[in-house]
């Protein structure tokens, strides 16, 4: 399948990881440009901004999660997806790079269809194509919710969700009221293969309320079950 000359960028650290991630990138139809250290990392990302990046937080010098960090702080690298490669055991550090604005994450040893399909899920986000119909955009109050477009409006002003946050912004506002479970959330956003805990799952709704301003009252917590949309405020 051609990706359309998408470029991704792999910051890895582990050779025979990386070989094994830029050869099968390759083979899927993507450009892949490849880093092992940090401050490499960053100079290519800076002379030519990819598509995405997949990002292993246990870097030598400057770690996958200030990489994260230094990204979304500057606006040209701002909404470049970042896809974190982790080791399993490190939930602080996936927590961590999610607070920062990854858009996921996917565990080592992984299974390379299931991590091209989490990539082309995520670059999917922002469809050059897709035009919503009117009756697409949902809105409740001072919140606008543009599905086609994955826009987001707080009073008229964009807010700057990550993939991630959007997809749970939707879920809850399809069914206002309905009281969706944390495992019901994380299987509408990615699917019921898709391991996570409760704690990172609190971190997108606390990260997401923080960006939704005022607006961030309609996602409410239902103690002991999950949370709900309730736009009768």
């Amino acid at each position: 399948m051609v990706q359309e000359h998408k470029l991704i960028m792999v910051v890895e650290d582990e050779e025979d990881i990386l070989a094994l991630l830029q050869f099968n990138l390759m083979k899927a139809g993507y450009e892949v440009s490849c880093a092992a250290r940090g401050v490499e990392a960053l100079e290519k990302i800076a002379a030519k901004r990819p598509d995405l990046v997949l990002l292993d937080l246990m870097l030598p010098g400057i770690d996958g999660l200030e990489i994260c960090r230094r990204l979304r702080a500057d606006p040209s690298t701002a909404d470049v997806p970042i896809i974190m490669l982790t080791a399993h055991g490190e939930e602080e550090d996936i927590v961590r790079g999610l607070e920062l604005g990854a858009d996921d994450y996917v565990t080592k040893p992984f299974s390379f269809k299931v991590l091209q399909a989490r990539i082309q899920t995520v670059l999917r986000r922002n469809p050059d194509t897709d035009t919503p119909a009117e009756d697409d955009t949902f809105c409740c109050g001072d919140l606008q919710i543009h599905p086609g477009r994955n826009q987001v409006l707080v009073a008229g002003e964009p807010a700057e969700l990550t993939f991630t946050e959007f997809r749970v912004l939707l879920t809850l506002a399809s069914r206002p009221g309905w009281v969706f479970t944390r495992y019901q959330i994380v299987n509408a956003v990615r699917g019921d293969d898709y391991a996570v805990t409760d704690r990172a799952v609190d971190v997108q709704i606390a990260g997401l309320r923080k960006k939704l301003g005022s607006c961030g009252r309609y996602i409410e917590t239902v103690r002991g079950v999950g949370y709900r949309f309730q736009e009768n405020l």
